[in-house]
């Protein structure tokens, strides 16, 4: 096959689309092996809807690219990339070695690599952050702990980890120990988008002696097989391979819920930056491609175990995938979200963000915001995941992510 065209196993037929620049990687080194959907269980009626859904969003000019991958039972469905990861200066299409930024998503990889820590006995997650980090203790933090920081309920949702600290650790360890209280630790749910998993990564370097991406690429993504597909921490050398990060122009407030006003949408200097690639922020800027985030769920499916390598045991993963707040409501979400140690559930209040209103209840997963989902559904063994390249708000974002997530469940036979 020639070098520039990319491989896509959809429902059983080799799919080859022509790319620009890529690298192609046998289907054979990666651990899910490639299956059709009818054999796995899938509708292909509601897939096609799915896939007509993207490509209608990219010529409406919702966004310029997008990656899916659906896995079972150990197998990949389906595998396939649209549009554009990068549109200046010159469009080049999203192909299989495409890198996405998956913003929060990251928090579950870098729970996954707490989970393993846990396990070797390095820490508990009842143990307090200050036991492990003991100048932690400043601004009465003294007695938080790692579940309620991981949870979402340690009370510090609105600190900021400066650029000066991203690369130089020993700066933010000092800038965590910082952060001061917003309120009492425990009192409520309330979602940290970098802060709580920033302290976990100082957490996880004081219990290694070790930079924390290391530490995540020696627990998580190499030992899954998904050592090229999977970054927290992204090598300058696998620049090249990273999807453009855009967002809107504007919005237009009368007809928000139809996205992006027709005026466009422009590169994220910011996301795309040198700074923030490199930085691994623990919890939003992972890179990765769909389908390691479907086989990454589907290690946690098959009962912490993937291709014959186990990561964790099953009796850490029902503690980590439990839901510890109940249906308290997330105040920054305006709804219950139920979490676990990284993903959240989709439990059986009316709404939940993400996952799907026909998901049972069992399903878990995670977002990036404004850009994509993925998640596992223990009671059919299916994973999903779904990441974009253009930032967009709710509501459009939220109402969009519930469609694409029911094209899926309503699929499952």
């Amino acid at each position: 096959m020639p070098p520039n065209h990319n491989m896509i196993v959809a429902g059983g037929t080799l799919i080859v689309d022509t790319v620009t620049a890529a690298r192609p990687q046998a289907a054979t080194n990666f651990p899910l092996p490639p299956a059709d959907l009818e054999s796995l269980g899938f509708r292909r009626q509601q897939i096609d809807r799915l896939m007509a859904l993207i490509e209608r969003h990219i010529a409406e000019g919702r966004y310029p690219g997008c990656q899916i991958a659906l896995a079972r039972h150990g197998k990949l469905a389906l595998f396939k990339s649209f549009g554009n990861a990068v549109t200046e200066p010159k469009p080049r299409a999203a192909a299989d070695d495409t890198l996405w930024l998956l913003y929060s998503n990251t928090k579950v990889v870098t729970a996954v690599a707490l989970w393993v820590l846990a396990e070797r006995g390095l820490f508990s997650f009842s143990d307090r952050i200050a036991d492990h980090v003991p100048e932690f203790r400043k601004n009465a933090k003294g007695n938080i702990t790692v579940l309620q920081t991981i949870t979402h309920q340690a009370g510090f949702p609105s600190a900021v980890v400066g650029k000066d600290a991203w690369a130089d650790h020993k700066r933010l360890r000092d800038v965590v120990c910082d952060f001061p209280l917003e309120w009492s630790p425990g009192s409520k749910v309330h979602y940290h988008g970098l802060t709580a998993h920033w302290t976990l990564g100082v957490l996880i370097e004081a219990v290694t002696g070790k930079d924390f991406r290391d530490v995540i690429r020696e627990t998580v993504a190499e030992p899954l097989g998904l050592g090229r597909e999977l970054y927290v921490g992204l090598p300058e050398g696998e620049f090249g391979r990273a999807a453009d990060m855009h967002e809107p122009i504007s919005i237009d407030p009368i007809s928000i819920d139809k996205g992006p006003n027709g005026q466009g949408m422009r590169r994220d200097a910011d996301a795309n930056s040198t700074e923030w690639r490199k930085s691994g922020a623990p919890g939003g800027a992972g890179y990765g491609t769909a389908r390691a985030m479907a086989a990454l769920y589907q290690m946690m499916l098959l009962g912490g175990e993937l291709n014959g390598t186990r990561i964790v045991g099953p009796r850490t993963l029902e503690y980590a995938i439990r839901n510890h707040t109940g249906d308290r409501v997330d105040e920054y979400m305006g709804m219950p979200m139920h979490r676990g140690l990284g993903p959240h559930i989709r439990g059986t209040t009316e709404n939940i963000r993400g996952l799907g209103g026909f998901a049972n209840p069992s399903v878990f997963g995670h977002g990036g915001v404004g850009t994509s989902y993925c998640w596992g559904d223990p009671e059919s063994g299916v994973s999903f995941a779904y990441v974009t390249n253009n930032r967009i708000p709710d509501p459009w974002h939220g109402k969009r992510l519930d469609l694409v997530a029911n094209f899926v469940h309503s699929a499952i036979v």
